[in-house]
């Protein structure tokens, strides 16, 4: 998989690499894409890190629910997390995340989807207990070619303060 995305849309005002927690604005939204996934990746994938039989094993997937191989949601996961670090997350001021608070994958992704990320910064607020930081929490989902959404998180982002 060869991975050369873009914004799809606004972007920030300010570039990666110099891009802070004050950069972070609640209610903005930002588009990036294309990843393509074929059935090679995705079985060469599963068969290392989750190898169920839908994810690969062709004839039993075409037998199953799914009629046909299926993503590892992991996968998902990690093409996401990809497009979130190349475009949304900051080179220089992230620092670590306390986690997610959801994760769904509620359609599967299969060979040929074209998945784009779409990020919309839910909240962004100074940290209470470290004045040189902040806390940006986001809405991150991964569509596909249809618009149909493949996976739905709410991560949350310590960054630093440009001013600290």
């Amino acid at each position: 998989m060869t991975i050369s995305t873009r914004p799809l849309g606004d972007d920030f005002g300010s570039p990666i690499d110099d891009r802070y927690f004050e950069d972070y604005t609640a209610g903005a939204v930002y588009e990036y894409g294309h990843v393509t996934l074929d059935e090679a990746e995705i079985i060469e994938f599963a068969r290392r890190f989750d190898p169920q039989p839908i994810h690969v094993d062709p004839d039993f997937a075409a037998s199953g629910p799914f009629k046909g191989i299926i993503a590892s949601g992991w996968h998902t996961g990690s093409i996401m997390m990809r497009l979130f670090a190349d475009h949304f997350l900051s080179r220089v001021a992230s620092l670590a995340s306390p986690g997610v608070d959801e994760l769904r994958w509620p359609a599967p992704v299969r060979p040929g989807d074209a998945l784009r990320l779409r990020v919309e910064v839910l909240e962004a607020r100074p940290s209470r207990s470290k004045p040189d930081r902040g806390i940006v929490r986001t809405r991150a989902e991964l569509l596909n070619q249809d618009d149909q959404v493949v996976l739905h998180t709410l991560p949350m982002n310590l960054l630093r303060r440009r001013d600290a």
